[in-house]
């Protein structure tokens, strides 16, 4: 049962998931990028991204179709690894998408400002500076008025929210549509030819060798590496499961077709861009306006900022949806305070909508966000990480030895029956790993080596650039191991359940993701991780002070009047 509105369509989907990947980056990341680390090769770089992208897509779609509930990454993590690992993914999931809320809404403010020639930082800087370490130079009110505003528009209702979100969406493509074109009957294709003469003739300096890979391949994978986070917030679909028609069709028909979309948008514009104009001659902060200077189309460059100014809007409002939902899903199972789970005659979680605004607006107009964004980059890529596994655990264990598992386990610490605790673990533990639940056990333990693996290359790839012997051999027997432990989850059995979307190359899909995912989150810096341990240290202690207390599972396991036996009886 449901208390959600069911009236979304795919294409609400679609345009939902469009319309929060293709934000800002478009306009600037692509000017970034291809200036200082891929060259006109960016292209084959949003390439990767966008392969690399889908993998995690493909995962979310599967449990999109297995489990068409609200919550996203969260629920996922709940029905296949329980309640704590699924708290901690909410919590990540929540930071992320908060800190996501509050930099948008930023950006936006700072675009706007830009065209009336910055009058509000001017203004506000002049009569309200905060000069104190890790605070904003004044607070953006501007910012926090958006939030607000489009904080009550979800509040209103999915549908109008929807509505919005459409108009929006279809005027940004429209904006990228103009641009794409103008770039390919502008361009010369002469720009992704240019030599390392030509380069050295000018007072450029430090920007490759010229020709279409200008930084060479390793220069194209790190901007794949950037270009990455261009793809991120795709999974705010998944949130939509109590709310969309047919979700078991819907969801992964939206993720497939919102990352198709998005790649060919970030695919065309960087195209149009550097046929434009030479790639060392592009400016990072505002490359479009500069290159539609450059052929002499300077106009197009208002389109431009009306179109930025939209891939905002639609972005911040992507960035919103999921974060209601997902609070409300932690309430409802009564892992966070009860009354964020309360919905309004519209059937709109309306308490969890306007506090998570709320939160956001006063991060906006308080905190220094530059120091914080790198720290919603680890949420994202946490929950992403987190659904690859639970996808390797849900195909190699079948689904009723797990739930026996967990109830045995839960039941005896719950009761405190510490005799009969340890009784149950040893059981488990003998009946695990004799047949026929040896080969499900050596899955599991795969998976996990394959996360420990993936951390120790990812570390060890860093080294490899030194070309030093250690790291060489490090790397080869890394892979060497890594590859065994793929090897052993394909000889195991899959668990037969079929769902209406299933990932294809299990296990080798998920592994890979998990690898990508694992090397973005080593490159982040170490004060970032700080920030993190911090956040996720206030989490517990909200879990382990409330939730664990107030825990619908644990209700539902105390109320329960047949408590299991055996876990032999369960399993067959």
């Amino acid at each position: 049962d449901s208390n959600f509105c069911r009236c979304l369509t795919t294409l609400d989907l679609v345009a939902l998931g469009v319309g929060s990947t293709l934000g800002a980056g478009v306009y600037v990341l692509s000017g970034e990028v291809a200036r200082d680390v891929a060259g006109p090769s960016i292209v084959v770089s949003f390439l990767v991204a966008a392969v690399a992208s889908t993998m995690a897509g493909l995962c979310y779609a599967e449990f999109g179709a297995r489990v068409p509930r609200t919550g996203s990454a969260y629920l996922y993590s709940y029905v296949t690894v329980g309640e704590v690992w699924a708290f901690v993914t909410g919590w990540n999931l929540l930071i992320s998408y908060i800190i996501g809320t509050s930099s948008i809404a930023k950006a936006w403010s700072g675009a706007f400002d830009d065209l009336i020639h910055n009058a509000i930082a001017n203004t506000l800087g002049k009569h309200t500076p905060m000069d104190s370490p890790g605070l904003a130079p004044y607070p953006d009110f501007f910012a926090a008025a958006i939030i607000m505003l489009l904080t009550g528009i979800l509040a209103i209702g999915v549908k109008e929210s929807a509505i919005v979100n459409a108009i929006l969406t279809t005027m940004n493509a429209v904006v990228l549509i103009f641009i794409i074109i103008a770039g390919f009957i502008k361009g010369d294709i002469e720009n992704w030819r240019i030599s390392k003469e030509a380069i050295l003739n000018t007072e450029a300096t430090n920007f490759g060798q010229g020709g279409f890979f200008s930084y060479g391949f390793e220069g194209t994978l790190a901007g794949a590496a950037t270009c990455f986070y261009a793809f991120v917030r795709f999974d705010c679909i998944a949130t939509t499961g109590e709310e969309v028609k047919n979700p078991q069709k819907a969801i992964p028909i939206g993720i497939v077709a919102s990352l198709l979309i998005c790649f060919l948008a970030y695919f065309g514009v960087s195209a149009s861009l550097t046929l434009m104009m030479p790639y060392h001659l592009l400016d990072s902060h505002s490359p479009l306006p500069v290159a539609f200077e450059y052929v002499g189309w300077e106009p197009a460059k208002f389109a431009v900022a009306v179109g930025s100014l939209c891939a905002l809007s639609t972005s911040l409002l992507g960035v919103m949806f999921p974060v209601s939902r997902v609070l409300f899903a932690m309430a409802r199972d009564g892992l966070l305070f009860k009354k964020l789970g309360y919905m309004s005659r519209r059937q709109s979680p309306v308490l969890a909508t306007l506090c998570s605004g709320a939160v956001a607006a006063v991060m906006v107009l308080l905190f220094d966000l530059k120091a914080l964004v790198d720290m919603s980059s680890i949420g994202t890529i946490f929950a992403y990480t987190l659904v690859a596994v639970c996808i390797l655990i849900l195909r190699y264990v079948q689904r009723h030895m797990v739930l026996a598992l967990i109830t045995v386990i839960i039941r005896k610490s719950l009761t405190c029956e510490l005799l009969g605790f340890f009784s149950s673990v040893y059981s488990t533990f003998t009946f695990m790993t004799s047949d026929p639940c040896f080969s499900k056990q050596l899955s599991v333990s795969s998976v996990f080596l394959v996360i420990a693996l993936s951390a120790l290359l990812s570390e060890a790839v860093e080294n490899l650039r030194r070309r030093e012997v250690w790291s060489i051999v490090l790397v080869a027997v890394l892979v060497l191991v890594l590859l065994l432990a793929v090897i052993t989850i394909c000889r195991q059995p899959q668990n037969n359940a079929k769902a209406a979307f299933m990932v294809p190359g299990v296990p080798v899909l998920p592994v890979v993701s998990i690898f990508i995912n694992t090397y973005l989150m080593v490159q982040l810096e170490g004060e970032t991780w700080i920030s993190y341990a911090v956040w996720m240290v206030v989490g517990l202690i909200i879990y382990f002070g409330y939730g664990v207390r107030h825990s619908v599972q644990k209700r539902r396991l105390l109320e329960a009047q047949t408590p299991a036996t055996s876990l032999q009886t369960h399993c067959d």
